[in-house]
């Protein structure tokens, strides 16, 4: 039996620094999802014979029907499951289709619940579990609303998750990083160039999650100004948080 990690979203900045980190752990084959065969091909060649690319779309039913199949088939040891394939877009809500609505929370919340009630029957003791949320579920968020929003639910499922599985020895962490430095986060904006208070690098955000996984923390907040960011929207009201947040993008909507 394979000891198997399985990595969504794993061709983007954050997730490639999961793998990176996964081929170090006691693994033997490294499911790597993605929707583009052409970006996980070069996966693997980067990263060696342990990645096995799996292509497939996680925000539609049969891209999430596929590694349940792959699962039910191959009955691997699931040691790592992490849930990292996400979306989001800046805008005000008005501004979305319904498609867009429906696929924003199809695939960060739902694909996210599927998998791991999937991946949860061929783990054992000493498997883990990182669903990444965000500092944006830390209070609400005006013009990323559904986005944020979809990262409350990661949160509270997520939390929720790790206390349920606790007795058996699994554990599960809700990451929540603020903004990361990678090609998803848009730079500039009708000429004006986006400025991303407390902006931190992938790699610090995985190395951070995977150390607070491996010690069965049930949420990762990496760097010190995302923990200021946490305590303040404890402190402060909601409505207040609003406001600052809504005056420092006001730029960019």
């Amino acid at each position: 039996m394979k000891k198997t990690a399985i990595i969504t979203g794993a061709t983007g900045g954050l997730g490639q620094e999961f793998v990176k980190r996964a081929r170090k752990e006691n693994i033997d084959e490294i499911w790597a999802v993605g929707r583009n065969a052409e970006k996980l091909s070069l996966l693997k060649k980067r990263y060696g014979a342990k990645i096995r690319p799996v292509q497939c779309d996680l925000s539609s039913e049969k891209g999430l029907s596929e590694i349940a199949k792959l699962l039910e088939t191959e009955r691997p040891d699931v040691r790592l499951l992490i849930n990292n394939a996400g979306m989001g877009q800046m805008g005000a809500f008005s501004s979305f289709s319904a498609n867009e609505v429906a696929k924003t929370i199809d695939l960060n919340c739902k694909s996210v619940c599927l998998l791991c009630s999937y991946a949860i029957p061929f783990m054992s003791k000493g498997a883990r579990i990182l669903n990444i949320s965000s500092a944006s579920s830390f209070q609400p968020n005006p013009y990323i609303s559904i986005y944020s929003a979809s990262k409350v639910f990661v949160r509270s499922f997520s939390r929720s998750l790790a206390f349920e599985l606790k007795e058996k020895g699994i554990s599960c962490t809700a990451v929540c990083p603020g903004w990361i430095d990678t090609d998803m986060l848009v730079k500039e904006k009708n000429g004006k160039k986006i400025k991303y208070p407390g902006m931190t690098t992938a790699s610090r955000v995985a190395a951070q999650a995977m150390r607070d996984s491996a010690k069965g923390k049930d949420m990762s907040v990496c760097k010190l100004f995302v923990k200021y960011e946490h305590l303040l929207s404890k402190l402060m009201p909601q409505k207040a948080m609003m406001k600052i947040w809504a005056k420092g993008i006001k730029d960019y909507i």
